[in-house]
């Protein structure tokens, strides 16, 4: 849309997602997204830090190549990063993302001069387009009480983290949700029924309300639904299709993009341009990786071991300055997007090292995705995070 109002809204919405101030001054006076030296482009630059308490309990520590060892959040922010992005589970494994663990993240965060999204999962573990798993204690609710149950969990989470000293600046509303959340009521696809995107957006809906329960301006706290289809432009429409033509009011789409599962980045831009002028929404590719070796940094064999899983390993090759040159030419895609609808990404746990399982009791199978080596020192993909210019 081109109205002023539109313009108008749109403004607001890259104010709210500008840089925050430097570590230790007032988040009240963050400056405008043109202010903070980003502009409109990249104005989100963040990382997901979830582990990021495991793996320091574990004996992680983190540098620069040559420095001392320093928090990690302080870290990627010194290169310019802006925003950290938590998971939220309901009732985890010990250790494991639980609301306690997403408070004192968040608090790091604000310290650190940092923004913060908050991804719920409405799970007690991993959610995503395989997972989507009703928490054990919420099992057997019907679909009014799962709504509200779901509407209430989200409110009382978001009041937990302020109360904590870690105010929220935007919130994910389920994680890659691209076949629902919260099976079976929220399952869209089931094997010989038609689709149900009704159940699937009521509970959509309820988490949206909780969040405007406590945030009640959507230019202070803009709402993202995400899937996993970075590189898939038609599973893209369909499913934003479906969800908009249910009513679900939404500020930002989100999505995973990972190269070895999704695609070019041919097909990311294809997919990223035609939904920012299809929609007229902001976009966020909220999760993204690259391998800077093909070697193991545990017992648990890597996701991404062999080199033809890379659709451009001749452009960016498993290596230090191939992961950094990955992160140059994905920079490139996102400021190319058509009215900058494109705010920026996430890189997905840059800072899980070995020692820490995705589970517990098991290993890491993404250690050399990380951003830096096994050992925690910095490689030069961290020069991805600095503002555009």
């Amino acid at each position: 849309m081109t109205t002023t109002s539109s313009s108008l809204r749109r403004r607001s919405l890259l104010a709210a997602l500008a840089v925050g101030p430097a570590a230790g001054a007032a988040l009240a006076t963050a400056p405008s997204a043109a202010a903070s030296g980003g502009g409109p482009g990249l104005a989100v630059r963040g990382a997901d830090l979830s582990f990021l308490l495991q793996s320091e309990a574990a004996g992680a520590r983190y540098r620069d190549r040559g420095g001392r060892p320093r928090p990690v959040e302080h870290l990627l922010r010194a290169h310019g990063a802006n925003w950290v992005r938590l998971r939220v589970w309901v009732d985890p494994p010990a250790g494991y993302s639980d609301v306690a663990s997403t408070v004192e993240l968040a608090r790091r965060a604000k310290r650190a001069g940092m923004r913060v999204l908050i991804d719920f999962h409405y799970s007690d573990f991993w959610a995503d387009p395989a997972h989507q798993r009703t928490p054990a204690a919420w099992a057997g609710q019907d679909l009014a009480t799962l709504a509200r149950t779901v509407r209430a969990h989200t409110c009382e989470t978001l009041r937990a983290i302020a109360a904590g000293g870690g105010r929220v600046d935007m919130v994910q509303v389920g994680n890659e949700v691209t076949a629902g959340m919260l099976w079976p009521l929220g399952q869209v696809y089931r094997p010989g029924q038609p689709d149900d995107w009704a159940g699937f957006t009521t509970l959509l809906k309820a988490g949206i309300a909780g969040v405007r329960d406590v945030h009640r301006r959507r230019e202070d706290v803009p709402v993202m639904v995400h899937v996993d289809r970075g590189g898939d432009d038609g599973g893209s429409r369909w499913f934003y299709d479906h969800v908009l033509a249910e009513g679900v009011d939404l500020d930002v789409i989100g999505l995973s993009y990972y190269p070895f599962w999704h695609g070019s980045l041919d097909d990311l831009q294809a997919n990223l341009d035609d939904l920012a002028t299809r929609y007229g929404k902001d976009l966020v590719l909220v999760e993204t990786a690259y391998p800077w070796t093909l070697e193991n940094g545990d017992d648990l064999e890597n996701l991404i071991a062999r080199i033809g899983q890379l659709p451009d390993a001749d452009r960016f090759p498993p290596t230090p300055q191939g992961q950094a040159a990955y992160f140059e030419a994905l920079r490139e895609v996102l400021l190319a997007v058509p009215d900058r609808r494109c705010l920026g990404f996430f890189a997905w746990e840059p800072a899980w090292l070995p020692g820490v399982g995705w589970e517990p009791g098991a290993g890491n199978p993404n250690d050399n995705l990380t951003m830096f080596d096994h050992d925690g020192r910095a490689l030069p993909s961290l020069a991805a995070f600095r503002p555009a210019r």
